[in-house]
Parts: C-alpha cells; sequence; structure tokens
C-alpha cells in the first residue's frame, strides 16, 4: 500500500472522526449546546486532529528514514569486485535501484513471477531479458551481487511500505477512539483546537526561514568545494570568463557581474519611471472607468510567460534597435545587446512597479490629502509634496522587487542580451548575466565535481549576497526616511 493510499485512509478516518465526535457532544449534551463548554464542532475538530496529525509524522519519519536504512543495508550487499573500474559505489547503487524499479514492474505486468526472483542466482541471463521486456536495460557487467541486491532492495522496500500502513492506520484508529472517548461537556475541545492551529501557523511560518537556510547552507558548502579546487581571489578578481573544460580555466566573476547590474540598471531606468508615473495617475488622476480598464491591462504585463518576451527581444526589439540605432551611430551590428535585454525586462517588470506603488499610494490616509489641499497647496503640489513622501517606503519596495526580478531572469537575458561574457560600457554590445552562466554550467557531459561546474554554486551565492546587500541597503533607506517624517 503506497503512502498515497494511506494517506487518503487516513483522512477519511479523520473525516468520520470529526463527525462522530460532533454528533457525540451534542448527544451529551442533550441537543443543547449551551451546556458544551466549546462549540460542537470543536469537538469533532478534537477528535480530527487526533486522527490525523499523530499518523502523519509517523509516516513523515517513516518516508525519511526509510531509504537510508534501506539503502545503507543493501549497501553492505555490494563487494568492492562488484564496482567495475572508473565506477563508484553510488552509481553501483543507481544500478541497484533502477533494477528493483524494473522487477516491481516486470512482476505487475507478468514478466516476471516470485518464483522466478526466487531463482535469480540460478540464472541471471533470463531476468535481464525479462527486464529488456519492460524497457530496462541492464547491461552485461552488473555482477549477481548486484541483482540480488536490487531483489532484497524490492523486498525490504515492500516490507517497509506494508509496516507503514499498519502502523499510520492503527495510530489513526487509536488516536480517533482516544480522543471520542474524552470528549465530555465540560472539557475545554476549543483550547485544543486553537492550540493547534496557533502550532500549524508557528510551522508554516519557520517554513520559509528553514527554506532559506537549506539554499545557503547547500550554496556555501558547494561554494567551499569550488574554491578548494579554484582559488578564490580569480574568481572574485579575474577580468575574464573562459570555461575550458580541460584544465586552465579562467572563471572570473566580474564580467558576469557587471553584465547583470547593466542590464538590470537598463531595465530599472525604463520600468521606474513608466511605472512610478502610470501609478500616480491610475491613483490620483485617472477617473474610475480608465483605473477600472487600465490597472488590469497594466498587470496582464506580468502574467506573460518570460520566453514570449524573448521571443519579442529576439524578433522584434534586437532588429530595430539594430537598424535605427546601433548600425548608423557606429556603436554595433548586433541585435543582441544589453540595450534588447533592458527594454523588454523594464516593460516585463512595470506591473511590479506601478501596481504595488499604486496601492500604496492609495493607502495613504485622505486626511493627510485634504489637509494639504486646506491650506492652499494644489492637487499635484500634494502629490508631490505630502502623498510620495508619505508613500516612499512602499514605492522602494516595490522598486526593490523589481530590480530583484530583473536580476534574476534568465530567458530574456539569453535570447536578448546573448551570451558573450565581457566588460564593457557600449549598451549595443552583446553581454550575459550570472544567471545564465548558471544555467549554461549546470548543463552538458561535463562531471559535476569539476570546477566548472562547481562554479554554479559560486556564482549563486554571489548572487544572494547581491540581492541581500540590496535588501540592506534599501532597508537602511526606508528606515531612515521613516525617522524623518515620523
Amino acid at each position: 500500500m503506497n503512502a498515497g493510499l494511506v494517506s487518503l485512509i487516513v483522512l477519511a478516518i479523520a473525516a468520520a472522526g470529526y463527525v462522530l465526535g460532533r454528533h457525540r457532544s451534542l448527544a451529551l449534551a442533550g441537543g443543547d449546546i449551551r451546556a458544551l463548554h466549546s462549540l460542537p464542532g470543536y469537538y469533532g475538530q478534537f477528535v480530527f486532529l487526533f486522527a490525523a496529525v499523530p499518523p502523519f509524522l509517523v509516516m513523515l519519519v517513516w518516508l525519511l528514514a526509510q531509504p537510508l536504512i534501506i539503502e545503507s543495508r543493501v549497501a553492505s550487499m555490494i563487494a568492492p569486485s562488484d564496482i567495475p573500474d572508473g565506477s563508484t559505489l553510488s552509481l553501483v547503487m543507481a544500478d541497484v535501484h533502477r533494477i528493483a524499479d524494473g522487477l516491481d514492474v516486470a512482476v505487475a505486468e507478468g514478466n516476471l513471477s516470485e518464483g522466478q526472483l526466487d531463482d535469480m542466482r540460478a540464472d541471471l541471463t533470463d531476468v535481464r531479458a525479462r527486464l529488456a521486456e519492460v524497457g530496462i536495460a541492464v547491461g552485461s557487467k552488473v555482477s549477481q551481487n548486484v541483482f540480488l541486491a536490487a531483489k532484497d532492495f524490492r523486498r525490504l522496500a515492500g516490507v517497509g511500505r506494508t509496516a507503514m500502513a499498519g502502523v499510520v492506520l492503527l495510530l489513526a484508529l487509536g488516536g480517533a477512539v482516544f480522543a471520542w472517548t474524552r470528549i465530555a461537556p465540560r472539557y475545554r475541545a476549543r483550547n485544543v483546537s486553537e492550540a493547534a492551529i496557533k502550532s500549524l501557523m508557528i510551522l508554516s511560518s519557520t517554513v520559509a526561514v528553514i527554506t532559506t537556510l537549506g539554499i545557503i547552507l547547500s550554496l556555501v558548502f558547494e561554494t567551499v568545494h569550488f574554491f578548494n579546487l579554484y582559488p578564490a581571489e580569480k574568481f572574485f578578481f579575474n577580468l575574464t570568463w573562459n570555461p575550458q573544460f580541460r584544465g586552465g580555466s579562467d572563471l572570473g566573476i566580474l564580467p558576469l557581474l557587471w553584465g547583470t547590474l547593466y542590464v538590470s540598471v537598463v531595465a530599472l531606468a525604463v520600468a521606474v519611471p513608466v511605472g512610478l508615473l502610470a501609478a500616480i495617475y491610475l491613483a490620483e488622476y485617472a477617473s474610475d472607468s480608465v483605473r477600472a480598464f487600465a490597472k488590469p491591462t497594466i498587470e496582464l504585463l506580468a502574467g506573460i510567460p518570460t520566453i514570449v518576451y524573448g521571443l519579442f527581444a529576439l524578433i522584434t526589439v534586437g532588429p530595430m534597435l539594430r537598424d535605427y540605432f546601433a548600425q548608423p551611430l557606429g556603436l554595433g551590428s548586433s541585435s543582441s545587446s544589453v540595450m534588447t535585454a533592458g527594454l523588454v525586462m523594464g516593460i516585463m517588470v512595470i506591473p511590479f512597479i506601478s501596481s504595488l506603488s499604486d496601492d500604496v499610494i492609495n493607502a495613504v490616509p485622505q486626511a493627510m490629502r485634504d489637509g494639504s489641499l486646506g491650506l492652499g497647496a494644489t492637487h499635484s503640489e500634494t502629490v508631490k509634496k505630502v502623498i510620495l513622501p508619505a508613500a516612499l517606503p512602499g514605492i522602494i519596495g516595490a522598486i526593490l522587487l523589481a530590480a530583484s526580478r530583473a536580476i534574476g531572469e534568465t530567458m530574456i537575458v539569453v535570447m536578448g542580451a546573448g551570451a558573450s561574457a565581457r566588460l564593457g560600457v557600449n549598451p549595443f554590445e552583446a553581454m550575459t548575466t550570472i544567471t545564465v552562466k548558471i544555467v549554461s554550467q549546470l548543463t552538458g557531459d561535463t562531471e559535476f565535481a569539476s570546477p566548472e561546474t562547481l562554479v554554479a554554486f559560486a556564482l549563486g551565492l554571489s548572487l544572494f549576497v547581491v540581492t541581500l546587500v540590496l535588501n540592506v541597503i534599501a532597508l537602511y533607506v526606508v528606515r531612515k526616511y521613516r525617522e524623518q517624517y515620523e
């Protein structure tokens, strides 16, 4: 029985417990809910929680621990002689997993019987042929011990799934019965339910923190591994990006960092004025009918896939800039350029600034507007002297969100700016960004342990630090402004 089916059964038991718990509380109160400490629904929630939470916690721990235990036991069956030259134990274990999955499919489809599995030691050729019938190709170098390890892996996994299903279902039934018997008119079921909801909210609030911590640690560990293979001073100060994949590579981040910041600045130079002016118009000057049409239309820009923006940059914007600006001015002859990617990316992030700024401006109290107008200021003076200063923290947050979105964009840069890592100031030259190189370094046939692949984690950590610095600067500006105006 798989985990999905077990989860559905547990939820069914918990739902039945909710109904029975609610009915029991009403029955004990004689149908008068005034005799109950809590509402009947809280008693049902009390039974539901005891029937669902402990089983799901046990299932989670079981699903995390079982693969580790089985992997450790099966790996001990692999002798050093079973590992081919140039291979590793992890690769052999990958074969074990693949063969075990193939055995499950072969047995399920009737191509292999349990009796034939017991005879694997006698005839491995027949097992190879039957696995091939279900699309599992097994090389001739796979030893008998690997087949036997796959068989044992399949058996242990099956036993583990059965045991997990039994334990989880017993816990669900036991928890439901225990909670159902505890129901009494004066039992404080509401307190238990509210404590459970509070714990759920605390757990939800820590998910982002734990996820961020996990991302940082994974980047840090792989980055340290990279710097053990490649000098850190060359990575941070080398002006050349030239991964050769055969040794002697130059992996300097400066050209990529420059391209990232250059494209992002161009994008913000387009998006900030347009987005902010659009927000001011929609919030302060537009009629209700115009606002009802214009705001959703602008926000549609955020829903367009980035690949569409990339095609727009490649087919329309790039050739137009090349033919009407770059070539006449003698600045370049390529349609891929920083300006192409920056303009299209700026269009893409306009909704991030306009929509959020519009909401922030509308949140400014009407009393501040009325006070300014009452003192004789014009509408435009009120906007400039009162509303924008009051909304500045939110506007800075919107700009920061747009900057983070621009820094992390990949597809538009690939199709609009090219993949050339260089240091230059000509906006009509092709350049690239950190995100593009992260993708390119993690694709291909390069070994994962090579510096050319591990450099992607160093690039990712560097990009994370850049974004963090932007957040710190924005937070400083917002706090300083708030101290001034509050």
